[in-house]
C-alpha cells in the first residue's frame, strides 16, 4: 500500500509538470520552409539590409548630375551721396560649373558599385538569416524530442513499476525493487522542468529571427526525413565549384575591387581641370545694353596644390591592393568552411546510419530481453534499468546527431551561398 501511495504522488507531480508540455504538443506543426520564409520576411535585419540598398540605388542619379547652376546680379556706379551724378550699371550672370570629360562617368561607376555591393549584402544577410532560422528551429525540434523521450521513459517506468510489485506481491520479488523504479521516476521529473525551460529558450530564440514576441505559440517542428547527410551528395570539388560562384559576400568584395580601381581612375582624373562656363547681361545707363561670357579653369596641376592629387591617387591604389587581400583571405576562409562542414556533415551521416541500424535496434533487444529475464526471475531489476537508462541515453543522442546534421547543412548552405539538392 505504501509503494501505490508513493506512486500517486509521483504520477501527481507528473501531471501537473506535464500539463504545459501537452497542451503545447497539440498545436499545428511546424514547417521548416514556412519558418525560413518568414524570416526572410519580416526579420529586420533583412529589412534594413533591403533599405541600405534602395538608398545605394538613388546615388548614381545624384552622381551623374551636373552642379547646381548659379545666378548672379552685379551692380555698379549707382548714384549715393558720394556720386550723385553716378550712372547705374547691371550685370546679371548665369555660371555652370562642368567637370573634366569623364569624372561625371566615374562618379556614377563608383556608386552603381556600391549599390551593387549592397545588393550582395542584403543576398549575403538572406543566407544568414536563413541559416540560423534553419539552426534555431531544429533547437526547437531537439528540445522536443528530449520531452518526448523522457515521456516515453516515464511510461516504460511505470511498466516496470507494475512488474516489480507484481513480483513483490506474488512473493517473487523484493520491496526495494518497486522503490527503485519510483526514484527514477522521480529523477526524471526533475530534469523535466529543465527540459521546459531549453524549450521555451529555443522558441524565444526562433521568434527572435522571425521578429515575433517571445512569447508567441509555436508548433511543434517536423522530424527530418531520411539521414542528416542528404545535402552533402555533391563533392568537395562541386561545392568549391558553387561557393566561388554563388557566395555573396565574395560578390560584394569583387564589386569592392572595381570600385576601388574606379576609384583609382577618377583620382587620376582629379589631376585634369574642370571648367567654369559663365554667360552675362550688361544693363548699361544711357549706353547700349550687351551680352558677355567667360570661362575659367582650375589648376589642379599647379606645384603647391598637385601633392595632394598625388596622394589621393596612392591611397586609391592602396585601397585596390587592400580589397584583392581581402577578397583573397574570404576566399581561403570560405574553402576552409565547406571542407569543415562536409566533413562534419559526412560524420554525421555514419552516426545516424549506425543509430538506426545498429545502436538503436540492438538496445531495444537488449530492453526486450531484460524485461523478460526480470519477469522469468533470471535478470536483476537492475539490469533492466540500467538498459532503460541506456536507451534513452542513445534515443537522445540520435536526435542530438541529427539535428546537428541538419544544423551543419543549413550552415554548408550559407558557406556556398545558394540552397543544396536536398
Amino acid at each position: 500500500m505504501c509503494v501505490r501511495l508513493i506512486l500517486f504522488v509521483v504520477i501527481g507531480i507528473l501531471s501537473v509538470g506535464l500539463e504545459g508540455t501537452l497542451h503545447s504538443a497539440e498545436a499545428e506543426p511546424l514547417q521548416l520552409d514556412a519558418v525560413v520564409a518568414e524570416a526572410l520576411v519580416r526579420n529586420p535585419e533583412i529589412q534594413a539590409a533591403r533599405h541600405r540598398w534602395q538608398a545605394a540605388q538613388e546615388r548614381a542619379p545624384q552622381a551623374a548630375a551636373l552642379d547646381d547652376p548659379e545666378f548672379k546680379v552685379e551692380l555698379f556706379n549707382y548714384p549715393n551721396r558720394l556720386s550723385p551724378d553716378a550712372s547705374a550699371n547691371t550685370i546679371f550672370g548665369l555660371s555652370q560649373r562642368f567637370p573634366y570629360p569623364g569624372k561625371r562617368g566615374l562618379k556614377e561607376s563608383l556608386v552603381v558599385r556600391e549599390a551593387g555591393m549592397a545588393a550582395a549584402l542584403l543576398r549575403a544577410k538572406e543566407r544568414e538569416v536563413a541559416a540560423q532560422a534553419k539552426n534555431a528551429y531544429y533547437e526547437v525540434f531537439l528540445a522536443h524530442k528530449a520531452i518526448e523521450v523522457h515521456h516515453r521513459q516515464i511510461d516504460l517506468l511505470k511498466e516496470f513499476f507494475e512488474i516489480a510489485n507484481a513480483r513483490f506481491r506474488a512473493g517473487k520479488g523484493a520491496q526495494v525493487d518497486v522503490l527503485k523504479s519510483t526514484v527514477e521516476i522521480s529523477k526524471l521529473s526533475n530534469e523535466l522542468p529543465v527540459l521546459d525551460q531549453q524549450l521555451e529558450t529555443a522558441k524565444a530564440k526562433l521568434n527572435l529571427f522571425l521578429s515575433r514576441d517571445p512569447q508567441s505559440p509555436l508548433g511543434e517542428p517536423v522530424e527530418p526525413v531520411g539521414l542528416g547527410g542528404k545535402g552533402a551528395r555533391s563533392t568537395l570539388d562541386e561545392l568549391y565549384r558553387t561557393a566561388i560562384q554563388n557566395r555573396p559576400e565574395l560578390r560584394a568584395l569583387d564589386l569592392e575591387i572595381a570600385r576601388s580601381q574606379t576609384a583609382a581612375a577618377l583620382a587620376q582624373k582629379q589631376l585634369y581641370p574642370d571648367f567654369n562656363v559663365t554667360l552675362n547681361r550688361f544693363q548699361n545707363f544711357d549706353a547700349r545694353d550687351g551680352f558677355g561670357g567667360g570661362v575659367t579653369m582650375s589648376l589642379p596641376f599647379s606645384f603647391w596644390t598637385k601633392p595632394k592629387y598625388d596622394a589621393g591617387v596612392r591611397e586609391a591604389t592602396a585601397n585596390v591592393d587592400s580589397a584583392r587581400a581581402v577578397f583573397q583571405a574570404l576566399q581561403n576562409q570560405i574553402l576552409f568552411e565547406v571542407k569543415d562542414l562536409l566533413a562534419r556533415i559526412e560524420a554525421a551521416e555514419k552516426m545516424i546510419t549506425l543509430y538506426k541500424t545498429t545502436v538503436l535496434p540492438q538496445s531495444q533487444q537488449t530492453l526486450e530481453s531484460a524485461r523478460i529475464g526480470y519477469q522469468t526471475g533470471k535478470a536483476e531489476f537492475l539490469t533492466l534499468l540500467d538498459a532503460e537508462r541506456a536507451i534513452k541515453d542513445f534515443q537522445l543522442a540520435y536526435y542530438r546527431v541529427l539535428a546537428e546534421s541538419e544544423q551543419r547543412i543549413a550552415d554548408l548552405e550559407r558557406a556556398v551561398g545558394t540552397d543544396l539538392n536536398r
